[in-house]
């Protein structure tokens, strides 16, 4: 005699062995379970890096209680204090701090904008950019050097002699990344918008100026750097003021624990600047998807 089916609802295979959530329970977001993964993550890799710091100073340390080590390569307690003096004791960093300073920004605006104005001008325009080719590539291979006493005589021993060489190491960073980022835009996403009838003004700021600023921020990372490179460059080759002629007059002496000091303090200041780029890029490109996102979804 066949049984009547039963119209009890069937378990699934192996839901006895998930746990039973109560009521009111609810399972954690993912990205608040990314975020939880990623913060130890974080720690460690800090730590990691803390420590390989710790590591370099202390064989440093050790090293430099040679006197012949010493001379070459300084100590780091004496370079320490040497740096506490500057900011601390004496206070006489912030004059010479300043001028390096306002020569990076300068420099670094002026040849970030500059680059950016015509890398979107050479993207966008196959003529100019064809007839200017070879113009660009011979003033790119120049050694940067030697245009520092062209500058001297142009601008004189001030300011903008170094930020007029600072410029020349920044705009062809930025020119050639802004340039291949016109150049690398889809043509499908160009006809697409086209087809949508937006106009050429429309295409530069939703389709070109996106585009190209992914690449831009790539190159502002290695600006920063050489911003400050060309202002202590000139600083070296002529000035009054400055880091770079506190380095030059240290060396002068044979003071490497001054010289230290000042690349030290140049360092760190350049870090920061970066920082700062890093947080505009971070506010800037949050359409951005990051790395590993596109695959996963």
């Amino acid at each position: 005699m066949n049984k009547a089916p039963s119209n009890a609802p069937i378990e699934p295979v192996g839901a006895s062995l998930a746990p039973h959530a109560g009521p009111g329970a609810s399972l954690p977001p993912p990205a608040a379970e990314g975020r939880s993964r990623r913060m130890p993550r974080r720690v460690v890799l800090r730590a990691w890096q803390l420590l390989l710091l710790v590591f370099i100073l202390g064989v440093w340390h050790l090293m430099s209680r040679d006197p012949g080590v010493a001379f070459f390569f300084g100590e780091p307690l004496v370079i320490a204090q040497r740096i506490w003096d500057w900011f601390v004791v004496n206070a006489d960093i912030y004059r010479h701090l300043q001028v390096t300073l306002a020569e990076t920004v300068l420099a670094f605006g002026i040849g970030t904008a500059s680059g950016l104005a015509a890398g979107l001008w050479l993207g966008l325009s196959p003529l100019a950019s064809a007839i200017l080719d070879p113009y660009i590539k011979a003033a790119n291979s120049m050694p940067r050097v030697i245009l520092a006493p062209i500058f001297g005589m142009w601008f004189g021993l001030g300011i903008w002699s170094k930020v007029a060489l600072a410029v020349t190491l920044v705009f062809f960073i930025v020119f050639f990344n802004v340039y291949q980022g016109v150049r690398e835009v889809s043509p499908t996403l160009l006809d697409n918008a086209r087809m949508l009838g937006a106009s050429r003004r429309q295409l530069l700021r939703h389709v070109y100026l996106p585009s190209a600023t992914s690449w831009v921020f790539s190159s502002l990372h290695t600006s920063v750097g050489l911003a400050f490179v060309g202002a202590v460059v000139g600083e070296y080759l002529g000035s009054a003021a400055g880091v770079g002629y506190l380095i030059l007059q240290a060396e002068g002496t044979f003071d490497v624990n001054t010289v230290f000091a000042g690349i030290v303090v140049l360092t760190a200041f350049a870090l920061v600047l970066d920082g700062l780029v890093g947080l505009v890029e971070k506010r800037l490109m949050r359409w951005q998807p990051k790395a590993g996102e596109t695959e996963r979804l």
